[in-house]
């Protein structure tokens, strides 16, 4: 396979895992800053957000881009839980909300310890039905993403809802600024990405932790570097693949956090997953606008 200007090889195992000729989509210009990409199969379309535009859009394949929801109230990260509803991250109402097969919302989580959370930014869902979110400060640091307020909490957590009682727990408080995350395919491990290094002198990496069956989490580690720009949100393939998202594009690790190689972007990217008829479709939202490519691999299925 010749080399192709798009792709920087890093592995010689990265060519198993991307083709050669595909090319790089943009599905959708028009964004101010694209996030929260969710694909569902059961539509055949693609749901993302567009923060500071207070609008949700929804991409078809054969209807391409159009409105899904305005206002937002500034949503962010989206996920599905294990019913196929949409559950969003809302810098404005500083909460986690789940849409109803009637399109009513409900409210997850908007405070912790009786305090108002920062601003919900991702989520996922795990299949015992908790839903775990990060919660930095990127919607109330300015009136362009959210609402400028003064934080309540006094760190930057991730928390889980638990899906008998509701109740929030805070599983991790030391990230600077918690941003994306997600499970191992077997759900053993849960990764999260910390993006402080954009404001202060930290680490621009991800860290993984152990899961134990109570939902504790155990034995923090690092995990990998973004070597440009900072990480945010990242998926996984079958093979346990983690693909990031970063400045110059999407990086994409092995199991053990070696860099493989990358999809070179134009824009700063926000966020990506897999999707389409066979999941090796990946959607990338990226700071004006959505790109799609296809891979050589398949994004982790779920129930849905």
């Amino acid at each position: 396979m010749a080399d192709n200007p798009l792709y920087d090889i890093r592995d010689e195992r990265f060519r198993s895992l991307i083709v050669g000729s595909a090319a790089l989509e943009e599905l959708y210009r028009g964004c101010r800053w694209a996030e929260g990409p969710v694909w569902f199969s059961d539509l055949d379309c693609l749901i993302w957000s567009d923060i500071p535009n207070q609008r949700m859009m929804r991409w078809t394949p054969d209807g391409g881009a159009s409105v899904f929801r305005s206002p937002s109230n500034y949503v962010n990260g989206n996920t599905r839980d294990r019913q196929g509803r949409l559950i969003s991250c809302e810098h404005g109402g500083r909460r986690v909300t789940r849409t109803e097969y009637d399109g009513r919302i409900t409210v997850l989580a908007d405070s912790y310890e009786g305090k108002r959370l920062n601003s919900p930014n991702d989520a996922v869902v795990h299949s015992d039905g908790s839903i775990w979110f990060t919660d930095p400060t990127y919607g109330i640091v300015s009136d362009y993403e959210g609402h400028k307020a003064e934080p309540e909490q006094p760190t930057r957590n991730v928390y889980r809802i638990d899906p008998l009682s509701g109740a929030i727990k805070a599983v991790v408080s030391d990230f600077i600024q918690p941003n994306g995350l997600a499970f191992s395919r077997d759900e053993a491990r849960l990764y999260i990405a910390d993006s402080g290094s954009a404001k202060h002198e930290v680490p621009s990496h991800i860290r993984v932790f152990d899961v134990a069956a109570d939902g504790v989490l155990a034995n923090s580690r690092y995990f990998c570097s973004i070597d440009n720009g900072n990480p945010d949100g990242f998926r996984f393939d079958v093979a346990g693949n983690l693909w990031c998202s970063a400045a110059d594009g999407v990086h994409c690790f092995d199991t053990d956090g070696i860099l493989l190689g990358k999809i070179l972007v134009p824009q700063r990217v926000s966020n990506l997953t897999f999707g389409g008829p066979k999941k090796n479709r990946l959607f990338i939202t990226a700071t004006q606008s959505l790109y799609s490519i296809y891979t050589a691999t398949n994004g982790v299925q779920y129930p849905w």
